[in-house]
């Protein structure tokens, strides 16, 4: 690589003119500049991943650390209290060690595959419902706010036991942690203080009054030392579960359902044949051109990664989608593949932070495409694919809206 192009500071994160496709750097970077420095919306600097097996070896390795808020840790966004890497919910909630091994443990237990499995039917027949809606209300339909959206919603405040009446309020609170450079300190600042208030006050209701929810189980739950959450903890993690469990799967219907029918042959391959449905879910996840801003990690001693040695307090960003398309870990990475077997995509991580809610992502994802298939066998885009817009400025990616007819 010429001096100069190692010299180089992109803007991170990277855009792409197509909002399907990845940026063109990616293939760039992978092939010659594996260890990248990127400046961060924070004007701070970092160092960026895109090949698959350095993102998987820092994502594994726990000298990689989620202490963002260390002196030296660059800042993902100007104003950076009240983020979801480093506000509120991320120093309420151990980041690293065996504190978050235990947290791990307690909220993981009820995110087992068999329970998500139980909850199937139930998505399946709000995902019917929706659809109903849907089709009442006649096309061109934007398939985000009429499924993608309220379907995850619905889920976690089924799952939490809150007002699923209170969905706009979480929409706003939600894009207030993920804020990128949408929003002002005074108004993040506002909206956390709300967020943590009402949750507060959904644990309180619990204790008094517990119910069948995942919330009254989690007050009640204990560790192997008998030991249960603190009222801070619980509140981050109904706070972490909201937002997790709505906006990244509320944005992942979309991107899946936009990929599948931006080739059409790939939706009517699937209406052909259900079965490939597990599989298609899969693809979609890796193929994600447009995941966000991907997993930011702290370094407090030097390590080598990618033939690259990092000092102490360098900040790295794995771009997991950058290395779900890398050539040396999946053959014909550039491709859609709907059958693709074995799979071992990085979208939910590796390693001791993989995502809690995995196994609820893909039985939403499974339940609405195959409910989708089921109803709208005919379902089509109703603008081209190149026209397709996407979420700017906050952490996770996501198309604005995606006009579809039938």
């Amino acid at each position: 690589m010429s001096h100069s192009e190692s010299d180089q500071v992109l803007s991170y994160p990277i855009s792409s003119a197509d909002a399907l496709e990845p940026p063109a750097e990616w293939e760039r970077l992978r092939g010659r500049c594996p260890v990248a420095r990127v400046k961060l919306p924070s004007g701070d600097e970092a160092s960026l991943l895109t090949r698959y097996d350095d993102v998987k070896q820092v994502l594994s390795d726990p000298r990689f650390t989620r202490q963002l808020s260390a002196a030296g840790a660059a800042r993902v966004s100007a104003n950076e209290s009240g983020g979801v890497f480093n506000g509120s919910m991320a120093n309420t909630l151990p980041q690293g060690g065996e504190g978050h091994q235990r947290w791990r443990r307690m909220v993981g237990r009820w995110f087992t595959a068999k329970r998500m499995a139980a909850l199937r039917p139930g998505i399946e027949e709000m995902a019917d419902r929706l659809i109903d809606e849907m089709v009442e209300r006649g096309h061109p339909a934007d398939l985000k706010a009429s499924l993608g959206f309220p379907l995850p919603v619905w889920v976690i405040c089924d799952l939490l036991g809150v007002p699923d009446s209170d969905r706009d309020k979480f929409a706003h609170w939600s894009d207030t942690l993920l804020n990128l450079t949408r929003y002002t300190q005074a108004e993040i600042d506002a909206a956390q203080r709300e967020f943590v208030a009402y949750m507060a006050g959904q644990v309180a209701a619990r204790r008094a009054e517990p119910g069948e929810d995942l919330l009254s189980e989690l007050i009640a739950g204990t560790d192997a030392d008998g030991g249960g959450l603190t009222d801070a903890e619980l509140v981050g993690t109904g706070q972490g579960l909201l937002v997790a469990g709505h906006e990244t799967t509320a944005n992942m219907i979309g991107k899946m359902t936009g990929m599948l029918l931006a080739d059409r042959r790939r939706w009517e391959r699937l209406v052909e044949d259900r079965s490939l449905v597990r599989s298609a879910v899969e693809e979609a996840l890796r193929y994600d051109a447009n995941p966000g801003f991907g997993m930011p990690r702290y370094l407090d001693q030097e390590v080598e990664v990618g033939g690259a040695v990092l000092p102490p307090g360098t900040t790295v960003v794995c771009s997991m989608a950058a290395a779900n398309r890398d050539e040396d870990a999946f053959d014909g990475a550039g491709e859609m593949d709907l059958g693709r077997s074995p799979n071992p995509h990085l979208a939910f991580g590796v390693g001791a932070h993989s995502c809690l809610g995995q196994a609820l992502a893909r039985t939403e994802l499974q339940a609405v495409l195959s409910v989708l298939l089921r109803r709208l066998p005919s379902l089509e885009l109703a603008v081209p694919a190149r026209d397709l817009r996407r979420v700017e400025g906050l952490v996770v990616g996501g198309l604005g809206e995606l006009p579809v007819r039938w």
